[in-house]
């Protein structure tokens, strides 16, 4: 590798006075020779901004940016893009611990594309796992990470209604708790949309494959995802966050007639979540009736899938 180019960790803080810590010592213990670690305290009303200021006062890489009103985890990220100095820019989220490669190796990978794609606009996902607490453990391989690398609209189409292409690898999608990309492209895009409090790293995976935008990932194992809840992460705000993101989107969406599905898949997970099956049903035959083989492919692709997965989170010891 050439001289290394300086990369800012940007972790977003709400709430987090029992994982931070971990968070922070991860993005410390990377063995990458020029980083700074941006931690944003969203308003966190636990005490964890003194906490953080606590554990970096000593440390000259890292610093602590208090946010004054809760704004979400996509405002935490806009404040941290405005203050990286970094050529590269990577999130770590509060509840994750990410192996010490992890930067370089995802400085590799990019650098390496963009010597042989040119000028591109690229994001690179680390592969990683899901550690539940009753010990499941869910592989999370990154998307883009073979020969075969998602890129354009389709994989925009992925994202707001689930078309794939044959021999397209999605794999775990388009997380930010595992992204890297040049500063300036966060810049460029507008950085996170403040409107929503959930799924904004999906609707900015849309917008960078809209414009163009290639998605490469790692092979290798590089963060633990540690699963948690809240109330930030109900059913409800999902739901809304995704049919706000198909209504963003809705002028490239009807150019394709897919809106109506984009629009109402959503509100089906929705019902499968809260249990509620009739009107599971209801919504499936809504949306069936417009578009049945979408539809019909959709749920036997994504179904059992699910239904397997939330299996063992209840009962893997």
């Amino acid at each position: 590798m050439s001289q290394a180019k300086k990369v800012s960790i940007g972790i977003t803080c709400y709430n987090a006075r029992e994982t931070i810590g971990r968070a922070i010592a991860s993005a410390l213990a990377q063995d990458y020779p020029d980083i700074e670690v941006l931690i944003a305290d969203d308003a966190s009303t636990d005490g964890s901004a003194a906490i953080v200021a606590e554990l970096i006062a000593r440390e000259q890489r890292a610093r602590l940016i208090h946010l004054e009103t809760n704004g979400g985890p996509a405002a935490a990220r806009n404040a941290i893009i405005a203050a990286a100095s970094g050529e590269f820019l990577a999130f770590f989220d509060d509840d994750d611990e990410s192996l010490p490669e992890r930067i370089r190796r995802q400085v590799q990978i990019l650098e390496t594309f963009e010597t042989t794609h040119g000028p591109v606009p690229v994001a690179c996902y680390a592969a990683g796992e899901r550690l539940y607490p009753n010990g499941y453990v869910k592989p999370m391989p990154a998307i883009g990470a073979d020969e075969i690398r998602p890129h354009g609209p389709p994989l925009a189409d992925y994202l707001l209604f689930h078309r794939k292409l044959p021999g397209w690898r999605y794999e775990s999608g388009t997380p930010t708790c595992a992204l890297m990309a040049r500063t300036d492209l966060f810049r460029h895009l507008g950085g996170f949309d403040a409107n929503l409090r959930r799924v904004e790293d999906v609707d900015f995976a849309v917008r960078l494959a809209l414009a163009g935008g290639w998605f490469i990932g790692t092979p290798d194992k590089l963060f633990v995802q540690h699963a948690t809840t809240g109330t930030d992460k109900s059913y409800e705000r999902n739901r809304d966050a995704e049919v706000a993101i198909a209504d963003k989107h809705r002028d490239y969406l009807r150019s394709i007639r897919r809106y109506h599905y984009a629009r109402n898949w959503p509100v089906l997970r929705y019902h499968h979540f809260k249990r509620d099956y009739l009107r599971f049903a209801m919504q499936f035959a809504r949306i069936w009736l417009v578009n049945p083989v979408l539809a019909t492919e959709h749920l036997l692709a994504t179904g059992p899938k699910r239904l397997a997965h939330e299996r063992r989170m209840k009962t893997e010891a």
